[in-house]
């Protein structure tokens, strides 16, 4: 989503970066970059002269331009302040004890995602060890009961629902029955329009009121911009909002709604949208968020996916493969599909230092890295486990299971022989790991 932003923040750092000299000039002349890019990024005007002003202010005193590293410092301040635009730390959701049920109420206009947000959300809650139950209470959408059940069938989730057209019943209703079958969260799915009315808000109001939730968050659409923030100051005032749940955050919108949102609405940021699939929700970071902005990737982020899909015992294991050359095409179709869990490979490259900007959507051939995966699939294990013995027959067998040629078969055997030489050679010597990273964007 950020790409376009992160571009340009990731000039101006490298610019900066080790300088030993800058003047008010200097800072000048990068701060009116930094104006011109949030607002192509559609970053509220408001917001944008808050944090020229203030990093002006900040960068331009004798502490930044007598320092020992006066580039450095100045990166710093657009880091902070960048941080403090996007909330200046993780908020976490305000949930109840186990004992009682805690209500979550999901509000926004048709199209930004609410049903689909719920069912993330139920099921992110229910990894963290909570017993989750959705009301199905968007009832004026055609088939958005049914899209919340396939959901919930899906995840392994209950959903609620009545063949009612009031609201507000079936959400007092299903309270009780999580209260009943000692559900500990409730999250409610409401029904939104495609724009604001004063029939959807009352009808939330009479839902909000008869639930008590705990939380109240605002789906908002990442693709809107700054119209996301005007649809959040609206559901505020009516129904005091707690947070917001950005969704297609992996979208190529620019950014202005995630950079916009709590300087003017004061709410936070929750949870961010980064794909289609129930898993693809993620607890929002402004600190990590901010450090990929300014191209400085975001290892935490990265090292977490990894530790979600797999163990300890399983990277000691694959580097014991690599060092000893013993790693199989079967261990590379494996790796394959931890990272597909793992996101898209733009989005997991994002996350490592330097990288931002530099690899675009066209630099990543997803087809071939699928026809390779096609490849191996169509190899039978004991292929997979010993390259060596996949002769003119075999790779013609392969080649029609796979629907590749011959030449692609012979092109991955001959690439896989490669990378397991380099691979065993980095795990091997530290000067090599060394010069690796570097490449690798400086990591």
């Amino acid at each position: 989503m950020l790409d376009r932003i992160t571009d340009k923040f990731s000039e101006i750092t490298r610019e900066f970066s080790g300088k030993n000299r800058i003047s008010e000039k200097n800072i000048e002349d990068a701060v009116n970059e930094i104006k011109v890019t949030l607002l192509d990024a559609d970053v509220n005007l408001r917001v944008v002269r808050r944090f020229v002003n203030k990093t002006i202010k900040e960068a331009s005193g004798e502490d930044v331009l007598k320092s020992i590293n006066p580039g450095q410092m100045f990166i710093k301040i657009v880091y902070d302040k960048m941080v403090s635009l996007l909330g200046d730390s993780r908020q976490e959701l305000e949930l109840k004890g186990p004992d009682t049920v805690s209500v979550i109420l999901l509000l926004g206009l048709q199209g930004a995602g609410k049903t689909t947000a719920a069912a993330k959300l139920a099921k992110r809650l229910q990894s963290e060890g909570r017993t989750p139950l959705m009301a199905a209470c968007d009832l004026i959408r055609p088939a958005a009961v049914e899209q919340l059940s396939v959901l919930g069938e899906q995840i392994g989730i209950e959903v609620y629902k009545e063949d009612t057209k009031n609201a507000v019943k079936v959400a007092r209703n299903a309270l009780k029955y999580a209260k009943k079958k000692q559900y500990d969260t409730l999250i409610i799915d409401t029904a939104g329009r495609l724009q604001i009315d004063q029939d959807m808000m009352k009808e939330i109001i009479a839902v909000r009121d008869a639930v008590n939730p705990v939380e109240a968050l605002l789906v908002a659409d990442a693709m809107t911009g700054q119209n996301a923030v005007e649809i959040a100051e609206t559901f505020d005032k009516e129904v005091s909002l707690t947070g917001v749940i950005l969704t297609k955050f992996d979208s190529d919108a620019r950014g202005g709604a995630a950079l916009s949102l709590k300087s003017i609405t004061g709410k936070p940021i929750k949870f961010i949208g980064v794909g289609e699939k129930v898993e693809d929700l993620e607890p929002f970071y402004p600190e990590r968020i901010a450090s990929r902005i300014l191209g400085m990737g975001d290892v935490v982020s990265l090292v977490e996916k990894a530790q979600e899909n797999a163990t300890q015992e399983e990277a000691e294991e694959l580097e014991k493969k690599i060092i000893s050359a013993t790693f199989t095409l079967e261990d590379y179709l494996l790796q394959f599909q931890k990272m597909r869990k793992m996101g898209s490979i733009q989005s997991l490259v994002s996350m490592i230092p330097g990288m931002a900007g530099k690899i675009g959507d066209g630099d990543i051939d997803e087809k071939a890295i699928k026809r390779e995966e096609a490849i191996i699939l169509s190899m039978t294990l004991q292929e997979r486990r010993n390259h060596r013995i996949v002769g003119p027959p075999r790779k013609k067998r392969i080649a029609a299971g796979s629907g590749t040629s011959v030449a692609e078969v012979n092109r991955l055997i001959k690439k896989f022989d490669k990378m397991r030489l380099m691979m065993k050679k980095i795990a091997k010597n530290k000067k090599l790991q060394s010069q690796f990273m570097a490449q690798m964007g400086g990591m």
